[in-house]
């Protein structure tokens, strides 16, 4: 489980030293959407959609565009384990958003507890890797991790009674229009490498 959470961040960590953010999100979601839109077309998954095109908008920007450009533009400044710590906060942020908007489930000291000592946990964790220069870039990853956790509430209360399968893709397809217009341009500067954590040759 950690090898497969892990992986993305570090391949995101690695294309943002070429690409710009913009450009990694068109060509995640181009290489989404033309695997899973035909097999979604196939399923006569699509169609349903159009009536809840507001909520499928709403889904798309918080739980893909938004992110992962966010992700992308932060992984220029933070580690991938970073990130994926940071990403750790979903649960957490889901459950309170849930309760908040009026959720079924019961609020109790055991579930209280146990999200709160997730949080400090995570909270420790990153404070221990974490310099001034890095707090844009830990807000932003925030910002993600509310993002997801919103989009798993509109799936929940929004979008249930529709094909998940053609949500998923229709909002690929959709961010990867979005952000056509950047996909071409490459870094105009050179792009931030990822840090490394070896001596360089001058500090040896």
């Amino acid at each position: 489980m950690g090898l497969i959470w892990g992986i993305p961040y570090l391949f995101i960590k690695i294309a943002v030293s070429e690409l710009t953010p913009a450009s990694l999100v068109f060509l995640r979601t181009a290489i989404g959407a033309a695997l899973l839109l035909p097999v979604a077309a196939a399923r006569n998954d699509l169609g349903p959609l159009a009536r809840h095109w507001r909520w499928i908008v709403a889904y798309t920007f918080v739980e893909v565009a938004a992110p992962w450009f966010l992700l992308s533009d932060a992984e220029r400044r933070i580690s991938s384990s970073l990130s994926g710590l940071l990403i750790a906060l979903v649960p957490a942020i889901g459950a309170i958003l849930a309760w908040a908007t009026g959720s079924d489930d019961r609020v109790d000291l055991r579930r209280v507890a146990g999200l709160g000592l997730g949080f400090l946990g995570v909270v420790a964790l990153v404070g221990l890797d974490v310099s001034a220069g890095d707090i844009g870039a830990v807000g932003e990853v925030a910002l993600v991790a509310l993002g997801y956790a919103l989009g798993a509430l509109i799936i929940s209360r929004k979008l249930a009674s529709l094909p998940l399968f053609g949500v998923v893709a229709s909002s690929l397809a959709l961010t990867m229009i979005v952000t056509r217009p950047s996909a071409s341009r490459s870094c105009r500067t050179p792009c931030p490498r990822p840090r490394s954590s070896l001596p360089s040759a001058s500090s040896a």
